[in-house]
């Protein structure tokens, strides 16, 4: 019988006061000595709603034998997810980013409420990754972070296929590059089973993220949702998560300042998604630790591109995974001194340690050694300057050019451009930008794959820019900026832009520049006149009211700096 006299799970468990509570478990079949054990609560994400969740929940069970097998008692409980691919191009983006913080919130109030003493997530799609170890971080209790796989590519023609690939297929079909049945005969093939988006979008990045900060075990992220060893991994983490209970390791001991820095490395690294800047910040709040999107910039300056993967490059999560994972990766990062080996990991190892156990495989050409990267800076870059004083963000993963000047022609809204662009009402070298689609103003921040993979199936992607207070997929390919602070809807400069006004950027020297001498700007904030949202009632309402900058992570709460107690310690 464990000793719970300082676990969570004493106040549902423990004691003759506790009887009530006690009769609640063997009504579920549970025994006495069972109820003695530590509380292990296990949140999936799992749903029918998208491929990318469809087997989180049989992965979840798993984790069960791995927990009872180790001394707990594991309880399963289920949280939403909103998927991008299916929410992408209309309302239902907004709906995205606020599921992170419902996810977030979900999970801590399941702990709280029944006192778990550990935690071990489950999660496939975008959001549901740092939601989930948002969750985490705020409750700290000992916690295993599990990714579900990706998807493996679909093939057409003799080639590899993703989700993306049937996005910009509906901009070529628009320009007429793209015959109906071609496009028919594309959506049937791109997405042949279970797991998340293949690529190097936003939710293998955080996938990426997980390992690299230490919340997941070495190298099981990339391994595909289909294949058998996923249920080997959920297992393990059952066992893991036990381990760092029996030893005190929490989740603030593993993501410190330094771990958040090897994250956003692995980011750039690996082309990642522009969404690690909004959600590496937004973790780290969790933790109580300084991180924006000037910090997480900042490193992406410094680490080379060496992960040849989708949309940049040519290769999946399936492939990367086969070149050996991103411990592979980081093998090569530590060895040239871009990662700090000291960090503490779930294994109850460091970092380093663990990558002592990595050998390079010199037989692959996904991952190039840091010594000859793909590019000697980033795919990831941080800009600043008059049309974004708070910061912005673009991909340039897979660019030829990385600098552009033009004319601006403005939306604002994301479905106005994209109906532009299917007109093809915009002409080349001009900067697009949409607006009123930040944080507060969407509200919800949304993606813009929809627009940006249109213009892309165009033969566009390089020949305009598009710039928005909103965010891009991580599938988003093309010279498209996006966290753009502030946001129009806090009167920021991007709120003033006016048709024909020129607009510079730059991301080797990391500026984004409105051409518009300060008097004009002047009279135009005195012009200026806040916008009301469609959405005066329910779950947006209550998100705009309280979100913070996408500088900051687009935050809803104070995190760690304003606690008074932490759930762990209850």
């Amino acid at each position: 019988m464990a000793d719970k006299s300082k676990l969570p799970s004493r106040h549902v468990s423990s004691g003759p006061e506790r009887a009530p509570h006690r009769s609640y478990y063997y009504a579920m079949g549970l025994t006495e000595e069972e109820i003695a054990r530590p509380f292990v609560g296990i949140a999936s994400a799992g749903n029918d709603s998208a491929p990318c969740n469809t087997l989180l929940d049989e992965q979840a069970d798993a984790c069960r034998i791995g927990v009872n097998e180790a001394g707990g008692m594991p309880r399963r409980f289920n949280t939403i997810t909103v998927t991008d691919g299916i929410a992408m191009g209309h309302q239902g983006m907004k709906s995205s980013l606020v599921s992170r913080e419902v996810i977030a919130d979900s999970v801590e109030l399941s702990v709280r409420g029944h006192c778990y003493d550990a935690l071990v997530g489950f999660a496939g799609c975008d959001k549901s990754l740092p939601g989930m170890m948002m969750a985490m971080l705020r409750l700290n209790v000992p916690s295993v972070f599990v990714y579900g796989g990706s998807i493996l590519p679909g093939r057409h023609h003799g080639k590899d296929v993703t989700v993306v690939d049937v996005f910009e297929a509906v901009g070529a079909h628009a320009a007429g590059s793209c015959p109906l049945q071609e496009l028919i005969a594309l959506e049937k093939v791109a997405c042949p089973g279970h797991g998340a988006c293949g690529g190097q979008f936003t939710a293998n990045t955080m996938a990426c993220v997980a390992e690299a900060i230490g919340l997941s075990l070495p190298n099981s992220n990339m391994a595909p949702a289909p294949h058998e060893s996923r249920e080997a991994y959920a297992i393990a983490a059952g066992r893991a998560v036990m381990n760092a209970l029996e030893i005190g390791l929490r989740p603030r001991d593993i993501c410190t300042r330094e771990a958040f820095e090897n994250a956003a490395r692995v980011v750039a690294a690996t082309g990642g998604s522009t969404n690690a800047a909004l959600h590496l910040p937004a973790m780290a709040a969790e933790a109580g630790i300084a991180f924006d999107l000037f910090d997480v910039a900042e490193i992406f300056k410094s680490t080379p591109y060496i992960a040849d993967l989708k949309p940049g490059g040519k290769y999946v999560a399936k492939d990367m995974h086969a070149a050996g994972g991103i411990y592979m990766l980081m093998k090569t990062l530590l060895a040239n001194d871009l990662l700090n080996g000291d960090c503490m990991t779930i294994t109850g190892r460091t970092l380093a340690e663990n990558l002592d156990e990595i050998r390079w495989n010199p037989d692959q050409d996904v991952i190039y050694d840091v010594k000859s990267p793909l590019s000697p800076t980033g795919g990831v870059v941080g800009l600043r300057g008059s049309l974004a004083p708070d910061g912005a963000i673009v991909k340039v993963a897979g660019l030829e050019h990385v600098t552009f000047t033009g004319p601006a022609r403005v939306f604002e809204c994301e479905e106005d451009c994209f109906a532009a662009v299917e007109t093809r009402a915009y002409e080349e070298g001009e900067v697009l930008i949409i607006r009123y689609e930040g944080p507060k103003g969407g509200p919800g921040m949304r993606e813009m794959l929809s627009t940006t993979a249109a213009l892309y199936g165009q033969g566009m992607g390089d020949k305009v820019a598009l710039i928005t207070d909103g965010r891009f997929s991580g599938a988003t390919r093309g010279f498209c900026i996006g966290h753009v602070g502030p946001e129009a809807a806090e009167g920021g400069p991007i709120g003033l832009v006016e048709n024909g006004d020129i607009i510079s950027i730059d991301a080797d020297t990391g500026t984004i520049d409105l051409h518009v001498d300060e008097a004009e700007l002047e009279a135009r904030r005195g012009r200026w006149i806040a916008r009301q949202t469609d959405y005066q009632s329910g779950a947006l309402w209550k998100y705009a009211q309280g979100v913070g900058s996408a500088r900051t992570g687009a935050c809803t709460h104070p995190g760690a700096k304003a606690e008074t107690h932490v759930y762990a310690d209850i």
